[in-house]
């Protein structure tokens, strides 16, 4: 049986990622400090034998008895959300060492293991495109020193580390860029547009959007970017590869919207009610040809199953 090591495995991707491996056969190492996800999403792996969880900070050595055939490294703050106590912005110093230090000290590890090593990249790298949609040979227009940067510039520093490991150390290691994902397993905390939506339709509170709502995003249910990770991961001969990793369906926030508080039969209003943040993107549509050609890859969840799954699970919670 092989090992997996999934860092970051109790967050919101990563809880699905080793939900889906365990699933596959695989064993499964989750590798998580709790920072900014929670412990509640491995509840129902614990009872699997082949599951095993070590709360550890990614910053940090690995145990010298732990190995692995392939690794994960999906550990950071993803939330771009100023509000929230788990952002990108309250956490800037640990974002910016989850994904420099942390991603060496994880690129040792499959050294030392002769692991596949697959990188949590993220769209943000392309920064505001000046291109669209984006291709993963766009190299970006990105503010090193704006309120974005410890999320964007630590994520392309990652992939630069990521990137001399497998020129000069020979690991067997790719790059996926992830765009926008959503769906169960995503911490009210968040605050992130899907789940301050959902929220504030099922309160019945006002509906709140930054700038004038026409600033579009594509959403990738979390189970259909979970099965890209894993070909991205499995499929032989992809060393060095980056890949884009999210849904070509693009729509206006203010779209995101409405189609939320349809689903849920709320009454909200819907409100501009903030200015822009700065850096915030207006345009993010991921070009997903090169996913489609090597992996046979492509979204099949619809934003209204995705979506109405996503629902639920606020409900529950």
């Amino acid at each position: 049986m092989q090992t997996v090591l999934v860092a970051g495995g109790a967050g919101f991707i990563g809880s699905h990622l080793c939900d889906a491996l365990l699933d596959l056969g695989y064993k499964v190492i989750c590798v998580d400090n709790l920072s900014t996800s929670s412990e509640k999403n491995l509840e129902p792996l614990k009872s699997n034998p082949n599951f095993s969880f070590l709360k550890l900070n990614v910053v940090d050595p690995l145990p010298e008895d732990i190995n692995a055939d392939f690794v994960f490294h999906l550990a950071s703050p993803a939330s771009p959300n100023h509000h929230s106590p788990i952002s990108y912005h309250v956490l800037a110093l640990e974002t910016m060492l989850a994904n420099s230090t942390g991603t060496l000290e994880l690129l040792k590890f499959a050294e030392k293991n002769s692991a596949k090593f697959l990188f949590a990249s993220t769209s943000e790298v392309y920064g505001e495109p000046l291109v669209h949609p984006q291709k993963e040979d766009y190299r970006g227009n990105v503010s090193t020193i704006g309120p974005r940067s410890v999320y964007d510039e630590a994520k392309r520093f990652g992939e630069t580390i990521t990137s001399y490991f497998w020129r000069e150390k020979n690991v067997d290691a790719r790059i996926a860029r992830i765009f926008n994902t959503y769906g169960p397993n995503m911490l009210r905390e968040d605050m992130r547009m899907s789940v301050l939506f959902v929220m504030q339709a099922l309160e019945g509170k006002p509906i709140t959007i930054f700038g004038d709502g026409k600033q579009t995003r594509s959403l990738c249910f979390v189970t259909d970017t979970v099965d890209g990770l894993m070909k991205l991961m499995f499929t032989d001969g992809l060393k060095g590869e980056v890949v884009n990793i999210g849904s070509p369906d693009e729509h206006t926030v203010l779209e995101y919207a409405e189609l939320i508080k349809k689903l849920c039969s709320s009454k909200s209003e819907i409100i501009l009610s903030e200015p822009l943040p700065e850096d915030d993107p207006k345009e993010r549509q991921p070009d997903i040809s090169k996913a489609k050609k090597l992996l046979d890859w492509a979204p099949k969840v619809s934003l209204e199953e995705g979506f109405g799954k996503t629902i639920e699970y606020f409900k529950r919670i």
